[in-house]
Parts: C-alpha cells; structure tokens; sequence
C-alpha cells in the first residue's frame, strides 16, 4: 500500500539523528521538536474499496510508541463515521531517542556536555556543530579536554610531545588525534599562541609550539673562495633547519645565489658557480626553509622536472619565495632532449597561480596532454652540456676548478 507505514516514520526519524539534529536540539536556540513528520494517509476511494487495510494500517500506526498522531474524523456513505491519523509529530528529542532506541547514546552525549560546560563552555560551539562527531569519542573526551587544559596553560610549549606527561595520555593517542585536537586549539588558544603559517595534522607541531624531528637542508658549497664552513666544495653538508637558519649570525658572508635541484645526482655533480651555494630539495616540503629569512636576500633559482608536479613544487617554492626563478624547465629544453621524453605516473591538476606566462602555458600543455600523454622529461636527462649553457646564458660562469 501507498500509505505511510512505521517504518518509514522511524526512518524519517532516524534521519534527523544521522543529521546530528536530534543532539544539536539541546544547544540549539531555534526549537527542533515538536517535529512534524511527512504522512500520507488513505484516500476517499481507500476508505470504500480497502476499508480492512485502513484499520490494520490505523492500527500499525497507532501502536507505535513516541510518536503522537493527530485525527480527523471521516463519513462515509459505506464505512460510516471513523477516525483517521492525518498528521505525526515527534514532541521532543527524548521521544525521538527512545523511539530510535538511542537512549544510551543520548547519555553520554548529555554527559559529555555536561563536563564541558564545566571545564571548557569555549568547546561548546564545536559540539554544536559536530555533535555526532562529540559522540563517537565520549569515551575519550575527558583526555581530550585534559589536553585542551595543558595547552591553555602551556602555549608554545618548546617540548616534545614525548614530554606532555598527562594520566592516560601518551605520544600515539596525540599523534593519531591531531586533526581533532587542532580543531579544539583553536578555540581556546590566543591567535598569538598559534603560528598560521602551519595547517592539518604535518604541521601540528610547528602550529602549536612543540618541538619534532628536526627538519634538515642538505647542500654543498660552490665557490672555493667562499667557504665560511671551511669544509671544501666537495663538502655535502646537512643541518638542522634551526640551525641553517642561524647561519648569519655565525657567517661574515652569506652566499648571493642559491639553487636547488630535487635530483641528487645533479645536486652533487653541479659545478663550481662564484657566490653560490645548491640545496638537495625535498619535494614539496619548502615550508621549513621559511625560518631562514636569510634567503630573501639571495637569488634563487629551482630545477626540477619538467612535468606536472615539477611545476607544482615550483609553484610550492614560491610560496616561500616568491622571487624564485626557474631554469632548465622551459619548452625550448623539453624539445631539445626529445629522445629522453618519458611518462610522469600520477600527473597533478592543481590550479598553480604563483607560475610566469611561460611556465604557465608549458604547464597547461602538460596537464592537458596537448604535447604527448603523460609527458615527463626527468632533469637528470636533461644534457650537461645545456646546464653548462644555462647557467652561462644566466650570466654565471661555471666551472670544475
């Protein structure tokens, strides 16, 4: 039959409950309950051609606890008079627990709001608006807001998540929680005690003050008349981000110009440039040379691939530095070694709005395989030869000795 039937009205309910409403009613300003739910009841003809489905579907409704079902009374010239449901309302969110039989779940959630209007009435705009979300870690919240407590009253920590010693809290439960738990640090932390140059759960540490692994820069020297380190141009030096960053303050000189390559064997065969020094890239993980403020100041210029997500690292660097400059990344060199044409495995699609006219155009053609499938020219094909002239066309003169 057409007509609506208990289940679909427990159904209706159910998607309230799906949709966080039925929780969010305690915090709400605006009323959720009563809440009427969509009905469609018998028809004229119904009521004349199957009368005996209409009391059995009447009485399946009427023994449905929790919901309340108004009437209306009915003539009819074969049936007589009867009453029929027309409407049905759920009156409150505890009507609507217990017809869901959530009535455990509706506790804890209770509780949980309960300890943190006490503790942190800050949190309370979260719960409201992912209430469901509250609920699947009631058992934890309590840890949660433990945390939530030891950040407040240790911003910027400068400390390992190793040493954050709180009962039943270790390094892994933060670690695997770190999406969530910047959600809650947010809303209680000053702005001044959150460093927004880090997002999502990689730059955790960075955002919140507490010290990691350290990050380190790997690069070599280029000028053997310019070597503050005193440790050779064939010297592959690695250090730690803080104390790269620090360089000035021990360095008279620092260098003018600064390349980095993302293929190692070009990072330890480049050749001997006056002023300059070449870092061994990582990638897209740029963010951390931010710190060293020093290279605002020096040339730099990035080789990588020519595909896809070269220039997407490309487009990454500038983020950090926006005067970056490009070479051996250009249409002229990716025709020119032609025979060593390949195929990138994942190209990217992102929207890369920090690349010149040029490299821009080279971008597109690669993204939407106007030039050949899949294209991708690995630097460490691109000929010596070309990089010796690249480097001279750039005005440097490059050497071995």
């Amino acid at each position: 039959m057409p007509w609506t039937t208990p289940k679909d009205l427990t159904r209706q309910v159910n998607r309230l409950w799906e949709r966080g409403l039925i929780l969010q009613s305690i915090l709400s300003e605006e009323p959720v309950f009563p809440k009427r739910l969509n009905l469609k009841s018998p028809t004229s003809p119904d009521l004349a051609h199957a009368f005996g489905e209409v009391r059995e579907w009447c009485a399946a409704l009427a023994g449905v606890k929790h919901l309340r079902l108004e009437f209306r009374e009915v003539r009819h010239r074969v049936t007589g008079t009867n009453r029929y449901p027309t409407e049905a309302w759920v009156d409150s969110a505890e009507d609507a627990v217990a017809l869901l039989g959530k009535t455990r779940e509706w506790r804890q959630f209770q509780e949980l709001l309960g300890l943190t209007r006490k503790r942190r009435p800050e949190l309370l705009p979260w719960i409201g608006k992912r209430p469901l979300a509250a609920l699947e870690r009631a058992a934890e919240w309590a840890r949660y807001l433990d945390l939530v407590d030891w950040m407040k009253a240790h911003p910027q920590p400068g400390c390992y998540l190793r040493q954050v010693d709180l009962p039943g809290i270790d390094t892994k439960f933060i670690e695997a929680h770190r999406g969530l738990l910047s959600e809650l640090f947010d809303l209680v932390m000053a702005p001044d005690h959150i460093d927004g140059r880090f997002s999502g759960i990689n730059g955790f540490c960075h955002r919140y003050g507490f010290r990691e692994k350290p990050e380190r820069v790997r690069f070599r020297i280029l000028d053997s008349r310019f070597d503050p380190l005193h440790m050779g141009v064939h010297a592959d030096v690695t250090l730690d981000i803080a104390t790269f960053s620090e360089l000035p303050v021990s360095l008279r000189k620092m260098p003018e110009t600064i390349f980095i390559t993302e293929n190692e064997t070009n990072f330890l065969a480049f050749p001997k440039v006056d002023d300059s020094w070449i870092l061994f890239g990582s990638g897209y993980g740029f963010a951390a040379l931010s710190y060293a403020a020093w290279m605002n100041g020096c040339r730099i210029f990035y080789w990588g691939d020519i595909d896809t997500h070269g220039f997407a690292m490309l487009n990454e660097l500038r983020r950090v530095f926006p005067l970056a400059e490009s070479f051996l990344m250009d249409r002229e060199t990716l025709h020119a070694h032609r025979v060593f044409w390949g195929t990138e495995p994942s190209p990217t699609l992102k929207s890369l709005t920090r690349l010149d006219p040029a490299e821009a155009a080279l971008y597109g053609d690669l993204a939407s395989n106007r030039i050949a499938p899949n294209l991708r020219l690995e630097q460490e094909r691109i000929a010596f030869s070309s990089l010796l002239k690249a480097l001279s066309k750039l005005g440097f003169r490059p050497r071995f000795r």
